[in-house]
C-alpha cells in the first residue's frame, strides 16, 4: 500500500493522518479535498513535495474518483461533513457529501479492486446515559440522533453492502472525539482554547454534564494505519483512548492550562438532541490488531493542544470572528 488517496486530507482529523503518514512510513500521499469552509491548505504545508500531491475536487464527482483510484493501492476516507449543528441547520450538504459520496466511492474502488477503509464515528450508536457502564462495540446497534450520525450511520451501511454484495475490499473503523492540533475553532475543544486565547469567555452548552471519550489524532491515525495494515476485510473496529471527560471538566482544564479561574466560563443553550454520553470500547483493535494509543494522558494531550493553538493563531484566527457570529446567532 505504497500510494495512499486521502479524501478530506486538508480537513482536522485528514490532515493530521496525512502529517503522520509521511512523518511515519515510506508511502506516497495524494489529498482529495473539496477546500470547504472546514479544509485548509494551511494544515498540509511543508509536506515533502516528492512524496505528497494535493488534488481539489468533489468526491461526488464521479469521473475524477475514477482518474484518481486508477493510480493508487489503497484508499482512506476521511471526508465529511461532520458538525452536529451544521446539521441541524441545513441537512443537505450532509446527504451529498456523506450518502453519495460515499457511494460514488465505493463504485470507484468496486471498478478498480482497490483497498478501502472508511472513516467513521461513534455517534452512529446514538449515547449512553451517564451512570451506564457500559461502552459502545462493534455489535452496539445503530441508533443516530442528528442528521449528521444518521447519514454517517447509512454510509457505514453503504460500505457494508459493497463488501457483501460486491466483492469492495473495505473496512470501517468508528472513532471517538478527536482534539490535537488542525481542528476548526467551530469544535468544542478549539473553540474554548481560541475564547480563552481572545480574552472571551469559554460557552459551555447546558449544565456541561456531557460526556465524550477524548483521543488524541495521533492516535487515531496509528490506529488507522494498523487497521490497513492487519484489519479483517469486512470487519469493523472501535477507536478510542479511554478518555472520558464530561465537557465541564474540560473547559475548566483549559481554563486553568491557559492560566485563568476555573469558573471562567459562561452556560449557553443546549443543543438541540444533544447526545449525553459516547464511550469506546477498543477492546477488539487492542487485542486482535495489537493497537494502543500513545497519548493516554488527556491532560498531558490537551495542554500539547494548547500550546499549539497558542503558536498558530495565524492559522485560527482567519476563521473565528465568521465562527463566532454563527454560533452568537444561534445564541450559543
Amino acid at each position: 500500500m505504497s500510494r495512499l488517496l486521502v479524501t478530506g486530507g486538508a480537513g482536522f482529523i485528514g490532515s493530521n493522518f496525512v502529517h503522520y503518514v509521511l512523518d511515519n512510513t515510506e508511502h506516497s500521499v495524494t489529498v482529495l479535498d473539496k477546500l470547504t469552509y472546514a479544509g485548509n491548505l494551511a494544515s498540509l504545508e511543508g509536506l515533502p513535495a516528492d512524496r505528497f500531491t494535493f488534488v481539489e475536487g468533489d468526491i461526488s464527482d464521479a469521473a475524477l474518483v475514477d482518474s484518481l483510484f486508477a493510480d493508487v493501492d489503497a484508499v482512506v476516507h476521511y471526508a465529511a461533513e461532520s458538525h452536529n449543528d451544521n446539521s441541524l441547520d441545513d441537512p443537505r450538504p450532509f446527504l451529498d457529501t456523506n450518502i453519495i459520496g460515499t457511494f460514488t466511492l465505493l463504485e470507484a474502488a468496486r471498478k478498480h479492486n482497490v483497498r478501502f477503509h472508511h472513516i467513521s464515528t461513534d455517534e452512529v450508536y446514538g449515547d449512553l446515559e451517564l451512570d451506564d457502564p457500559n461502552r459502545f462495540t462493534e455489535t452496539t446497534p445503530y441508533n443516530p440522533s442528528s442528521p449528521y450520525s444518521s447519514t454517517k450511520a447509512g454510509s457505514d451501511l453503504l460500505v457494508r453492502a459493497w463488501v457483501r454484495s460486491f466483492g469492495v475490499q473495505a473496512t470501517i473503523s468508528n472513532c471517538s472525539n478527536n482534539y490535537g492540533a488542525y481542528q476548526h475553532v467551530e469544535k468544542f475543544i478549539p473553540r474554548q482554547i481560541t475564547n480563552v486565547l481572545r480574552g472571551e469567555r469559554p460557552k459551555l452548552y447546558g449544565s456541561g454534564e456531557n460526556v465524550r471519550d477524548w483521543i488524541h489524532a495521533n492516535d487515531h491515525s496509528s490506529a488507522v494505519l494498523t487497521i490497513l495494515d492487519k484489519g479483517v476485510i469486512g470487519e469493523t473496529y472501535l477507536i478510542g483512548a479511554d478518555g472520558e471527560k464530561n465537557n465541564k471538566e474540560v473547559v475548566e482544564m483549559i481554563l486553568v492550562g491557559l492560566g485563568q479561574p476555573a469558573d471562567a466560563y459562561d452556560h449557553v443553550v443546549d443543543r438541540p438532541g444533544h447526545d449525553l454520553r459516547y464511550a469506546i470500547d477498543s477492546t477488539r483493535l487492542r487485542t486482535e490488531l495489537g493497537w494502543e494509543p500513545q497519548f493516554s494522558d488527556f491532560e498531558a494531550g490537551l495542554a500539547d493542544t494548547i500550546a499549539w493553538y497558542r503558536d498558530n493563531e495565524s492559522w485560527w484566527a482567519p476563521q473565528k470572528d465568521a465562527t463566532e457570529a454563527r454560533y452568537k446567532a444561534q445564541g450559543q
